[in-house]
């Protein structure tokens, strides 16, 4: 008997050394990552290159004034299968709506690069914002699509949307190697001009024209703060987005019908995601992980500055800084639809629990200093 006592001490031992190893790790992981972004005022200086004149533009910086109303924001990773059918709709609607598009501009900013972006999800927005620009003389845009150091045949479409449009309403920046979805956001949100700034997925999950309920909220919430009652919102739009205001787009009400058509591991890590957020960044928000979010430029300028995960987690780390900045939360239902093709697999559970340990780390050990 006693060798099974001695192979049960060495599980425990194992164990122990397992959990004291990854503990460390996370520990210095987190210390590493707490002057995280000393380098970002550097990329204030970095400029977009235009490829038909061969000039370049500056880049903006989020401390400027805006130049746009809304920027729509779209990370692009490997998206090679999923654009060809959202493209085909997308091609479908702008004729629909629109018979004579008006040009759209693209540039790529000079991260060290390769080029694939989230072309489906541009065009659709393109047809829309469009159709939205010319009844309103006022609305303007730029679509950022912010290429994650893709590595397959997106590449080709990349390089031909940009030789066929020119710079003012489309943006792409390179990453050059793969950062993770937060990364690319944060960048992309870093370099926009617009008064508001919407994340969004390149694969057409959720329509773009649903980002009205999300402005709809954002300028009630707005005149509340600014007690401006029924005045009109051009005369409001400057002033919404000095206050920091977010709206979360939310799939929640579609819960039960998701459970019943995902797959059973996809089911599994949503209901112990769930848990986990809840006992890190605590209640109040049923869907942290819709890629459709809005956010005033004020709030954007808090939360982007200091965001620190760069993958799947980090959605949970806005919501802790937008409690810590008693920035508003407004979740709002969208409609949304499951596109094959999905990158969250069962191998996503183990980078995500290490991203929410970092952040537990990092903020409850005060490594990670928040700026204001």
């Amino acid at each position: 008997m006693s060798w099974i006592w001695t192979i049960a001490e060495l599980f425990v031992l194992l164990a122990l050394l397992l959990i004291l190893g990854i503990g460390s790790a996370i520990f210095l992981e987190a210390f590493r990552r707490r002057s995280n972004h000393d380098q970002d005022q550097g990329d204030a200086n970095a400029v977009f290159e235009d490829p038909k004149p061969l000039k370049k533009v500056p880049c903006p910086w989020i401390f400027d004034p805006a130049e746009k109303y809304i920027s729509l924001i779209i990370p692009a990773f490997n998206e090679e299968h999923r654009l060809p059918g959202a493209l085909d709709e997308t091609m479908k609607l702008g004729m629909h709506v629109s018979l004579s598009p008006l040009p759209l501009e693209m540039t790529s900013c000079p991260f060290p690069s390769r080029a694939p972006i989230g072309h489906a999800a541009s065009m659709q927005a393109r047809s829309y914002l469009q159709q939205r620009a010319a009844k309103d003389k006022s609305f303007s845009y730029e679509v950022v699509i912010v290429d994650d150091g893709s590595g397959d045949g997106t590449n080709k479409i990349a390089f031909d949307f940009v030789r066929r449009y020119t710079i003012d309403n489309v943006r792409v920046i390179l990453l050059g190697r793969n950062h993770g979805k937060g990364e690319a956001i944060r960048k992309g949100m870093l370099h926009s001009r617009g008064e508001l700034l919407l994340m969004l997925d390149a694969d057409g999950a959720t329509k773009v024209n649903d980002l009205e309920k999300l402005e709809n909220q954002i300028h009630a919430v707005a005149r509340e703060e600014l007690q401006l009652g029924d005045a009109p919102s051009s005369d409001s739009s400057e002033r919404v987005s000095d206050i920091p205001i977010a709206a979360f787009g939310s799939r929640a009400h579609l819960e039960e019908k998701a459970l019943a058509t995902r797959k059973w591991y996809r089911n599994f890590l949503m209901k112990g995601f769930h848990i986990v957020v809840l006992l890190t960044a605590g209640p109040g928000i049923r869907d942290t992980q819709c890629g459709f979010k809005m956010f005033t430029r004020a709030a954007a300028r808090k939360l982007f500055t200091n965001i620190r995960l760069k993958r799947w987690c980090f959605d949970v780390e806005l919501v802790y800084l937008c409690k810590h900045f008693s920035i508003p939360i407004i979740e709002i239902s969208v409609n949304w639809s499951e596109i094959p093709g999905s990158k969250v697999n069962p191998l996503s559970i183990p980078n995500m629990l290490w991203e929410l340990g970092l952040m537990s780390v990092g903020y409850r050990t005060s490594m990670w200093k928040i700026s204001t």
